[in-house]
C-alpha cells in the first residue's frame, strides 16, 4: 500500500509540472555492471541451474536484449568505453602489450575526456559510483576526480596485486628481457582453485573517495578488501546513496567484482548454487539486483528510473590450454563461440537487461545495441543538449516503443585493431580471434542463421565478402588512433632499459 501511494504522489507531480509547462523530472539512471559475467550465466538467458530469479524478473517486465555488446573483450577498455561513449583507440585508453590496466601505474584517465557521471553531474544529478574503476589506480585518475560525487570500490580487479608475486614493473621488464616467466601467474591460477582461498592473498585496497566542489576527501577504508562481502556492502552503499539523494535526480554506477577470478560469495550464498563457486557469486549478484529494486520500488521512484544490468566482457570459460581454469570456477557463453579477450561472440556479446515502467515497453529485443550507447541514451532521457562528442546511438526510441532504434553496425576492436565489424546480420572477421593477427582471407558469419560462427560463408559468397571488407576498412579510416595510454608504462620501462 505504502509503495502504491509513493507511486500514484509521483505521478501526480509529474503530471503537475507538465501542466505548469515545466520541464519533466529528469530520469534516473542506475547501471548494475558484472565482471566477466557469460551470455549464458543467467536465467533469462538460458542458464537452468544458476538461479537469478530477480533479474529474470526485471527481464520479463523490461527488456531482455539478445544482440547486446560492450565495446572491447576484456576490462579497461569496456569500462572506458561505457563511461566515455567511444571507442577505446579514439580516447587511448586501450592496450596492445598492455591490454588492462595496473596496480601501480602512474597514467589513467585521461583529463580530455568527458564522463558519462560527468556529463549528468554537469545537469544537476548527484553521482555515485560503488566497485570496481580500473582506469587509473592514482588519485589524480579515481572517479572522484572524473564526475562522481562519491566512490566507495577498488581501483583494479580484485586477482590483481597478488602477495608474493613480483611488481608490475618488474613484470614487464621480463617480457622486455624475453624472459616469459609466468610462474606467478601459475601460482595466481592455484589460488583461485584453493577451496581455503581467502582474500589476503590480494592486497587490494577499498577505497573511499568523495568530491564535493572540487574538495576531495581520500581514505583507505581496508587492504586487503575483504571480498567475502563485498559484493553485499557495495550493493548497501549504493543504496545508501539512492537514499540520501531521493529528492534529486541521481546516476548510480555499480560495477561489481563478481564473478571475476577469484569468486567469493558472503555466508548466505557460500555452497548454495547447483553451479557451485560460480553460481553462489553469480546468485548473489541477482540478490543485489533486486535490493536495487526493492529501495526504487520503496521510495517510489520506479516511473522515474531506467535501469540496466550488464557485464563488462564475456566469460572466463577457459579450461585447458595455458589458463587451466576449472569449469566450475568459470562462466559460460551459452551458444556464443569464444570468451573474454577474444572478438568471437562469446566475448564481446553479453547480457542487456533494461527496466523502467516508464522508459521501456516489455520486448525480447533482437536490434543491436551496446553499452557505447549509454551515454547518448542518458543525454537524450535527461534532456541534456551540449552531449560530448561520442560513439554512440540514443537507444531510447527502441526502450519506449520496443523496435525501431538500435544500431546498423558495431564495431569490434581488440589491441588497438579493428578486429571484426558487425553489419546487420552479417559479421567480417579481419582478425584471427585467437591470436589477434591479421588473416589473409577474412571469416565472415550470418550471425541470425549461425550465432555459434562455425560456418564460414566467406568464399560462398565472395562480392557480400568484399562489401564487408569494403564497409569495415571505411569505418577504420574514419576513426583517428589516439597513442595507448595502457601501453605507456611498458615503453617507459623499454627506453629506461636501453643500452
Amino acid at each position: 500500500m505504502k509503495r502504491r501511494i509513493l507511486a500514484t504522489l509521483l505521478l501526480t507531480a509529474c503530471s503537475t509540472f507538465l501542466a505548469a509547462g515545466s520541464e519533466p523530472p529528469k530520469p534516473n539512471i542506475v547501471i548494475l555492471f558484472a565482471d566477466d559475467l557469460g551470455y549464458g550465466d543467467l536465467g533469462s538467458y538460458g542458464n537452468p541451474y544458476i538461479r537469478t530469479p530477480n533479474l529474470d524478473q526485471l527481464a520479463s517486465e523490461g527488456q531482455r536484449w539478445t544482440d547486446f555488446y560492450v565495446a572491447a573483450p576484456v576490462c579497461s577498455p569496456s569500462r572506458g568505453s561505457l563511461m566515455t561513449g567511444r571507442v577505446s583507440v579514439r580516447t587511448g585508453l586501450y592496450g596492445d602489450r598492455w591490454p588492462v590496466m595496473h596496480p601501480g601505474d602512474s597514467h589513467g584517465f585521461p583529463d580530455s575526456e568527458t564522463t558519462i557521471a560527468e556529463m549528468l553531474r554537469d545537469a544537476g544529478y548527484a553521482t555515485g559510483m560503488f566497485g570496481k574503476w580500473h582506469l587509473g589506480d592514482a588519485p589524480q585518475y579515481w572517479p572522484s576526480r572524473h564526475g562522481f560525487n562519491v566512490w566507495w570500490g577498488m581501483p583494479y580487479s580484485n586477482d590483481m596485486d597478488q602477495v608474493g608475486a613480483p611488481g608490475t614493473n618488474e613484470t614487464i621488464r621480463r617480457m622486455i628481457r624475453g624472459e616469459g616467466d609466468l610462474s606467478w601467474f601459475a601460482k595466481n591460477i592455484e589460488r583461485f582453485h584453493d577451496p581455503k582461498r581467502k582474500s589476503a592473498w590480494w592486497n587490494v585496497p577499498l577505497i573511499r573517495s568523495t568530491n564535493s566542489d572540487g574538495n576531495y576527501e581520500d581514505s583507505i577504508v581496508e587492504r586487503p578488501v575483504e571480498q567475502t562481502t563485498i559484493t553485499r556492502r557495495l550493493t548497501e552503499s549504493a543504496i545508501a546513496f539512492i537514499r540520501t539523494n531521493a529528492d534529486r535526480p541521481f546516476f548510480v554506477y555499480l560495477p561489481y567484482s563478481m564473478p571475476h577470478l577469484p569468486v567469493f560469495a558472503s555466508d548466505a550464498f557460500k555452497g548454495t548454487s547447483l553451479r557451485g563457486p560460480y553460481g553462489d557469486t553469480v546468485e548473489e549478484l541477482d540478490w543485489s539486483a533486486g535490493k536495487i529494486r526493492e529501495v526504487i520500488e520503496e521510495l517510489g521512484l520506479q516511473d522515474n528510473t531506467l535501469l540496466l544490468f550488464s557485464s563488462d566482457n564475456g566469460p572466463w570459460q577457459k579450461a585447458g590450454g595455458d589458463m587451466p581454469i576449472s569449469i566450475e570456477l568459470a562462466g559460460t557463453a551459452g551458444p556464443l563461440n569464444g570468451d573474454k579477450a577474444t572478438t568471437w561472440e562469446g566475448g564481446v556479446r553479453v547480457p542487456g537487461i533494461f527496466w523502467g515502467p516508464a522508459y521501456v515497453k516489455p520486448a525480447t529485443i533482437s536490434e543491436i545495441g551496446s553499452t557505447l550507447d549509454m551515454l547518448a541514451t542518458a543525454a537524450s532521457l535527461a534532456g541534456i543538449e551540449n552531449v560530448p562528442t561520442n560513439d554512440g546511438i540514443d537507444l531510447s526510441r527502441v526502450l519506449k516503443n520496443g523496435s525501431g532504434g538500435g544500431r546498423d553496425f558495431l564495431p569490434y576492436y581488440s589491441h588497438g585493431k579493428l578486429a571484426a565489424y558487425r553489419r546487420g546480420n552479417y559479421k567480417i572477421h579481419l582478425l584471427d580471434p585467437d591470436t589477434n593477427k591479421a588473416l589473409e582471407t577474412p571469416r565472415l558469419f550470418d550471425l541470425h542463421q549461425d550465432i555459434s560462427e562455425q560456418h564460414d560463408i566467406a568464399l560462398t559468397q565472395p562480392e557480400l565478402l568484399q562489401q564487408m571488407r569494403d564497409a569495415a576498412n571505411t569505418y577504420a579510416a574514419s576513426v583517428p588512433i589516439a597513442p595507448s595510454i595502457f601501453d605507456a608504462r611498458y615503453e617507459y620501462l623499454k627506453r629506461e632499459m636501453a643500452p
